[in-house]
Protein backbone atom coordinates (compact mmCIF):
# COMPACT_ATOMS: atom_id res chain seq x y z
CA UNK A 1 0.00 0.00 0.00
CA UNK A 2 1.51 3.77 -1.04
CA UNK A 3 1.74 5.94 1.41
CA UNK A 4 0.93 8.69 -0.63
CA UNK A 5 -3.12 7.84 -0.47
CA UNK A 6 -2.34 7.95 3.56
CA UNK A 7 -0.92 11.37 3.50
CA UNK A 8 -3.46 12.88 1.14
CA UNK A 9 -6.12 11.60 3.85
CA UNK A 10 -4.46 13.25 6.39
CA UNK A 11 -3.78 16.66 5.09
CA UNK A 12 -6.68 16.53 3.06
CA UNK A 13 -9.67 15.08 5.16
CA UNK A 14 -8.20 15.05 8.76
CA UNK A 15 -6.88 18.77 8.24
CA UNK A 16 -3.46 17.68 10.29
CA UNK A 17 -0.63 19.90 9.49
CA UNK A 18 2.52 19.02 7.80
CA UNK A 19 4.54 18.83 10.39
CA UNK A 20 2.08 16.11 12.05
CA UNK A 21 2.03 14.87 8.90
CA UNK A 22 6.25 14.23 8.80
CA UNK A 23 6.05 12.78 12.28
CA UNK A 24 3.52 10.03 11.41
CA UNK A 25 5.21 8.87 8.53
CA UNK A 26 8.62 9.09 10.04
CA UNK A 27 7.07 6.75 12.87
CA UNK A 28 6.02 4.44 9.87
CA UNK A 29 9.01 4.48 8.38
CA UNK A 30 10.47 3.23 11.60
CA UNK A 31 8.15 0.64 11.98
CA UNK A 32 8.96 -0.45 8.34
CA UNK A 33 12.27 -0.31 8.56
CA UNK A 34 12.14 -3.03 11.98
CA UNK A 35 9.55 -4.99 10.24
CA UNK A 36 12.41 -5.41 7.04
CA UNK A 37 15.44 -6.19 9.81
CA UNK A 38 13.60 -8.67 12.14
CA UNK A 39 11.04 -10.55 9.89
CA UNK A 40 11.82 -9.83 6.22
CA UNK A 41 8.63 -8.36 5.51
CA UNK A 42 8.53 -5.67 2.53
CA UNK A 43 5.19 -4.13 3.86
CA UNK A 44 3.63 -2.97 6.96
CA UNK A 45 0.18 -3.81 5.91
CA UNK A 46 -0.11 -7.60 6.61
CA UNK A 47 1.74 -7.73 10.29
CA UNK A 48 0.08 -9.10 13.36
CA UNK A 49 -0.09 -7.55 16.98
CA UNK A 50 2.88 -9.94 18.24
CA UNK A 51 5.19 -8.20 15.25
CA UNK A 52 3.93 -5.11 16.55
CA UNK A 53 4.31 -6.09 20.16
CA UNK A 54 8.01 -6.56 19.49
CA UNK A 55 8.67 -3.48 18.31
CA UNK A 56 7.41 -2.08 21.58
CA UNK A 57 9.74 -4.29 23.26
CA UNK A 58 12.91 -3.29 21.48
CA UNK A 59 11.81 0.53 21.94
CA UNK A 60 11.40 0.56 25.68
CA UNK A 61 14.88 -1.65 25.95
CA UNK A 62 16.24 1.40 23.74
CA UNK A 63 14.87 3.56 26.77
CA UNK A 64 12.46 5.40 24.78
CA UNK A 65 9.92 6.95 26.90
CA UNK A 66 6.59 5.22 27.35
CA UNK A 67 5.03 9.00 26.45
CA UNK A 68 6.74 8.49 22.81
CA UNK A 69 5.92 4.76 22.43
CA UNK A 70 2.68 6.05 22.82
CA UNK A 71 2.74 8.16 20.20
CA UNK A 72 4.23 5.80 17.78
CA UNK A 73 1.81 3.43 18.28
CA UNK A 74 -0.81 5.87 18.25
CA UNK A 75 0.55 6.79 14.46
CA UNK A 76 0.16 3.28 13.40
CA UNK A 77 -2.50 2.77 14.83
CA UNK A 78 -4.13 5.94 12.69
CA UNK A 79 -2.69 4.31 9.46
CA UNK A 80 -4.31 0.49 10.17
CA UNK A 81 -7.51 2.63 11.06
CA UNK A 82 -7.37 4.10 7.48
CA UNK A 83 -6.32 1.02 6.08
CA UNK A 84 -9.28 -0.88 7.45
CA UNK A 85 -11.82 2.48 6.06
CA UNK A 86 -10.63 1.61 2.40
CA UNK A 87 -10.81 -1.77 2.76
CA UNK A 88 -7.38 -2.85 2.35
CA UNK A 89 -7.07 -4.94 5.92
CA UNK A 90 -10.16 -6.65 7.72
CA UNK A 91 -8.58 -6.15 11.06
CA UNK A 92 -6.64 -3.49 12.90
CA UNK A 93 -3.92 -5.52 14.62
CA UNK A 94 -3.67 -2.67 17.45
CA UNK A 95 -7.60 -2.51 18.13
CA UNK A 96 -6.62 -4.94 21.39
CA UNK A 97 -3.51 -3.05 21.81
CA UNK A 98 -3.25 -0.54 25.10
CA UNK A 99 -1.37 2.30 25.83
CA UNK A 100 1.72 2.27 28.18
CA UNK A 101 1.32 4.05 31.62
CA UNK A 102 2.52 7.06 31.95
CA UNK A 103 3.22 9.43 34.90
CA UNK A 104 1.17 12.46 35.13
CA UNK A 105 3.12 15.31 35.09
CA UNK A 106 1.30 18.62 37.24
CA UNK A 107 2.80 21.65 35.15
CA UNK A 108 3.08 24.39 37.82
CA UNK A 109 1.74 27.85 36.33
CA UNK A 110 3.21 31.17 37.28
CA UNK A 111 1.67 33.17 40.23
CA UNK A 112 -0.21 36.42 39.47
CA UNK A 113 2.96 38.23 41.08
CA UNK A 114 5.17 36.66 38.63
CA UNK A 115 2.81 37.79 35.66
CA UNK A 116 3.10 41.20 37.08
CA UNK A 117 6.95 41.75 37.85
CA UNK A 118 7.53 40.62 34.22
CA UNK A 119 5.15 42.76 32.48
CA UNK A 120 6.23 46.09 35.44
CA UNK A 121 10.02 44.68 33.96
CA UNK A 122 8.28 45.16 30.14
CA UNK A 123 5.90 48.24 30.94
CA UNK A 124 8.69 51.07 30.03
CA UNK A 125 10.24 49.63 26.95
CA UNK A 126 10.07 51.57 23.85
CA UNK A 127 12.50 49.84 21.20
CA UNK A 128 10.96 47.32 18.82
CA UNK A 129 11.94 43.82 20.37
CA UNK A 130 11.23 45.45 23.59
CA UNK A 131 7.41 46.39 22.73
CA UNK A 132 7.29 43.06 20.38
CA UNK A 133 8.37 41.04 23.58
CA UNK A 134 5.92 42.62 25.38
CA UNK A 135 3.23 42.02 23.44
CA UNK A 136 4.03 38.31 22.98
CA UNK A 137 3.78 37.76 26.87
CA UNK A 138 0.66 39.63 26.92
CA UNK A 139 -1.28 37.76 23.95
CA UNK A 140 0.22 34.22 25.49
CA UNK A 141 -1.25 35.42 29.02
CA UNK A 142 -3.89 37.61 27.73
CA UNK A 143 -5.65 34.60 25.54
CA UNK A 144 -3.92 31.22 26.58
CA UNK A 145 -3.21 30.88 22.12
CA UNK A 146 -0.47 27.89 21.97
CA UNK A 147 3.41 28.75 20.91
CA UNK A 148 2.80 27.83 16.88
CA UNK A 149 -0.72 29.85 16.88
CA UNK A 150 1.26 33.03 17.73
CA UNK A 151 4.13 32.28 15.41
CA UNK A 152 1.38 32.14 12.49
CA UNK A 153 -0.41 34.66 13.50
CA UNK A 154 -1.37 37.50 10.49
CA UNK A 155 -1.96 41.10 11.11
CA UNK A 156 -5.49 40.53 8.95
CA UNK A 157 -6.16 38.46 12.10
CA UNK A 158 -6.52 41.18 14.39
CA UNK A 159 -9.86 43.35 14.43
CA UNK A 160 -8.93 46.08 16.21
CA UNK A 161 -12.92 47.72 16.12
CA UNK A 162 -14.47 44.19 17.33
CA UNK A 163 -11.39 43.66 20.01
CA UNK A 164 -10.88 40.18 18.63
CA UNK A 165 -8.06 38.13 17.20
CA UNK A 166 -8.91 35.69 14.88
CA UNK A 167 -6.74 32.22 15.85
CA UNK A 168 -6.01 29.13 13.73
CA UNK A 169 -5.68 26.16 15.72
CA UNK A 170 -5.27 23.07 15.41
CA UNK A 171 -6.81 20.80 12.62
CA UNK A 172 -7.01 24.12 10.80
CA UNK A 173 -9.69 24.83 13.44
CA UNK A 174 -10.64 28.75 13.70
CA UNK A 175 -11.61 30.45 16.95
CA UNK A 176 -12.25 34.14 17.97
CA UNK A 177 -10.27 35.08 21.04
CA UNK A 178 -11.63 39.07 23.11
CA UNK A 179 -8.69 41.32 23.44
CA UNK A 180 -8.44 43.41 26.56
CA UNK A 181 -7.90 47.39 25.97
CA UNK A 182 -4.15 46.88 27.62
CA UNK A 183 -3.37 44.45 24.54
CA UNK A 184 -5.19 46.52 22.21
CA UNK A 185 -2.95 49.29 22.97
CA UNK A 186 0.39 47.75 23.22
CA UNK A 187 -0.75 46.30 19.31
CA UNK A 188 -1.09 49.40 18.39
CA UNK A 189 2.13 50.49 19.77
CA UNK A 190 3.72 47.54 18.51
CA UNK A 191 2.74 48.05 14.79
CA UNK A 192 3.76 51.54 14.56
CA UNK A 193 7.13 50.58 15.52
CA UNK A 194 6.77 47.65 13.17
CA UNK A 195 6.26 50.02 9.69
CA UNK A 196 9.87 51.44 10.65
CA UNK A 197 11.46 48.24 10.04
CA UNK A 198 14.03 49.01 7.25
CA UNK A 199 13.40 45.79 5.35
CA UNK A 200 10.20 43.59 5.94
CA UNK A 201 10.49 40.66 4.35
CA UNK A 202 7.44 39.11 5.66
CA UNK A 203 4.81 41.32 6.23
CA UNK A 204 1.56 39.31 6.41
CA UNK A 205 2.63 37.86 9.52
CA UNK A 206 2.34 40.18 12.57
CA UNK A 207 5.33 38.95 14.47
CA UNK A 208 8.88 39.36 13.38
CA UNK A 209 12.63 39.85 14.12
CA UNK A 210 14.21 42.99 13.76
CA UNK A 211 15.67 41.85 10.25
CA UNK A 212 11.84 41.81 9.43
CA UNK A 213 11.28 38.09 8.73
CA UNK A 214 8.23 36.16 10.27
CA UNK A 215 9.50 35.06 13.97
CA UNK A 216 10.28 31.35 14.92
CA UNK A 217 9.24 28.96 17.71
CA UNK A 218 12.59 28.44 19.40
CA UNK A 219 13.00 32.67 19.79
CA UNK A 220 9.64 32.43 21.33
CA UNK A 221 10.45 30.00 23.86
CA UNK A 222 13.64 32.13 24.15
CA UNK A 223 11.91 35.28 25.00
CA UNK A 224 9.80 33.83 27.65
CA UNK A 225 12.42 31.44 29.25
CA UNK A 226 14.74 34.43 29.68
CA UNK A 227 11.65 36.60 31.19
CA UNK A 228 10.79 34.63 33.61
CA UNK A 229 13.84 33.45 34.78
CA UNK A 230 14.54 36.00 35.93
CA UNK A 231 10.90 36.55 38.53
CA UNK A 232 10.45 32.72 39.01
CA UNK A 233 12.79 29.61 40.27
CA UNK A 234 10.33 27.04 38.63
CA UNK A 235 11.72 24.17 36.67
CA UNK A 236 10.15 24.98 33.30
CA UNK A 237 9.52 28.08 32.16
CA UNK A 238 7.72 27.99 28.56
CA UNK A 239 4.99 29.11 26.45
CA UNK A 240 3.09 26.42 27.55
CA UNK A 241 3.23 27.52 31.15
CA UNK A 242 1.84 31.23 30.41
CA UNK A 243 -0.60 29.14 28.34
CA UNK A 244 -1.41 27.18 31.70
CA UNK A 245 -1.17 30.29 34.03
CA UNK A 246 -4.00 31.83 31.47
CA UNK A 247 -6.36 29.02 32.22
CA UNK A 248 -5.51 28.07 35.96
CA UNK A 249 -5.85 31.92 36.68
CA UNK A 250 -9.19 32.32 35.07
CA UNK A 251 -10.39 29.43 36.77
CA UNK A 252 -9.55 30.74 39.95
CA UNK A 253 -11.26 33.74 39.67
CA UNK A 254 -14.77 31.76 38.82
CA UNK A 255 -14.90 31.22 34.73
CA UNK A 256 -16.88 28.85 33.82
CA UNK A 257 -14.69 25.53 32.65
CA UNK A 258 -16.83 25.38 29.16
CA UNK A 259 -15.73 29.20 28.78
CA UNK A 260 -12.05 28.13 29.08
CA UNK A 261 -12.40 25.19 26.90
CA UNK A 262 -13.28 27.23 24.23
CA UNK A 263 -10.71 30.15 24.55
CA UNK A 264 -7.88 27.68 24.70
CA UNK A 265 -9.40 25.64 21.59
CA UNK A 266 -9.78 22.16 23.20
CA UNK A 267 -12.22 20.30 21.35
CA UNK A 268 -13.02 18.37 24.61
CA UNK A 269 -13.73 19.35 28.25
CA UNK A 270 -11.06 16.14 29.47
CA UNK A 271 -8.38 18.64 28.07
CA UNK A 272 -8.97 21.61 29.87
CA UNK A 273 -9.84 19.77 33.28
CA UNK A 274 -6.09 19.26 33.82
CA UNK A 275 -6.24 23.04 34.51
CA UNK A 276 -8.82 22.49 37.87
CA UNK A 277 -5.57 21.41 39.97
CA UNK A 278 -4.77 24.12 40.60
CA UNK A 279 -7.74 25.95 40.74
CA UNK A 280 -8.46 23.48 43.43
CA UNK A 281 -6.01 23.35 45.65
CA UNK A 282 -6.90 27.90 45.38
CA UNK A 283 -10.38 26.74 46.46
CA UNK A 284 -8.76 25.23 49.24
CA UNK A 285 -6.82 27.61 50.62
CA UNK A 286 -9.91 29.84 50.15
CA UNK A 287 -11.93 26.91 51.81
CA UNK A 288 -9.68 26.48 54.82
CA UNK A 289 -9.15 30.73 55.42
CA UNK A 290 -12.76 31.13 55.40
CA UNK A 291 -15.29 28.36 56.80
CA UNK A 292 -16.46 29.18 60.19
CA UNK A 293 -14.91 25.89 61.34
CA UNK A 294 -11.87 25.57 59.67
CA UNK A 295 -9.33 27.22 62.64
CA UNK A 296 -11.87 24.50 65.15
Amino acid sequence: MSLKAFSDYLLLEKNYSKLTLKAYLADLGAFQKFIQLEFEMNTIDDVNYQQIRNWIVSLVESDISNRSINRKTSSLNTYYKFLLKINVITVNPLNKHKALKVSKKIQVPFSEAEMQQVLDELNSVTDFEGLRNRLIIELFYATGIRRIELVQLKVSDVDMSNKTLKVLGKRKKERLIPLLDSVIETLKTYLNLRKELEDILDDSYLFLTKKGVKIYETLVYRIINDYFSKVSSKVKRSPHILRHSFATHLLNQGANLNAVKELLGHSSLAATQIYTHNSIAELKKVYSNTHPRSKK
